[in-house]
């Protein structure tokens, strides 16, 4: 909503903007802003030159500079997920550098400014196990990663369950 103030003295008017409006524009770039089927909010920019084609996105997904800098030894998922800012439970990523939670991925979402201000890139969706490299927000597809997957969600063959007892 947008408030036009009066120098009369009445009540200010509120001027509703429509919720179907076209994405922002930023110095010629369009920005899209949606929910993905993730249920996290996407900002993404469309590829003019400015943004990296989707054969570099593909080849980074396999091969992310920053996976040597996961902290294994510090992360312990034992704690509630939510974010360690907002408190809120929705898309909570886990960053493996630190072991902290922070909500979203987009831009202006407390994971993306952590991962700015401190130099983490690395982090895991708590709900989707998927992992990815922030701030240029592509996914991380490396076999490598399995082991934190396990040690947030443990899963057992029937035969293991049975060698337990």
């Amino acid at each position: 909503a947008v408030v036009s103030t009066q120098s009369t003295g009445e009540v200010p008017e509120i001027k509703e903007e429509p919720l179907d409006a076209p994405p922002a524009e930023a110095d010629g770039v369009k920005v899209k802003e949606e929910y993905n089927s993730d249920d996290d909010y996407v900002e993404e920019e469309e590829d003019k030159g400015h943004g990296i084609s989707e054969a570099e996105r593909q080849w980074k997904s396999k091969h992310c500079p920053y996976l040597d800098t996961i902290q294994r030894s510090i992360l312990d998922f034992d704690f509630e997920k939510v974010c360690s800012i907002s408190l809120s439970n929705l898309n909570i990523y886990a960053c493996l550098v630190c072991g902290k939670y922070f909500q979203g991925r987009g831009k202006n979402t407390h994971a993306y400014t952590h991962s700015v201000h401190n130099n983490h890139h690395v982090y895991l969706n708590l709900h989707t196990l998927k992992f990815y490299c922030l701030p240029d927000n592509y996914e991380i597809i490396d076999a490598t990663l399995e082991d934190i997957k396990f040690v947030l969600k443990p899963t057992f063959t029937q035969q293991e369950i049975v060698a337990l007892r």
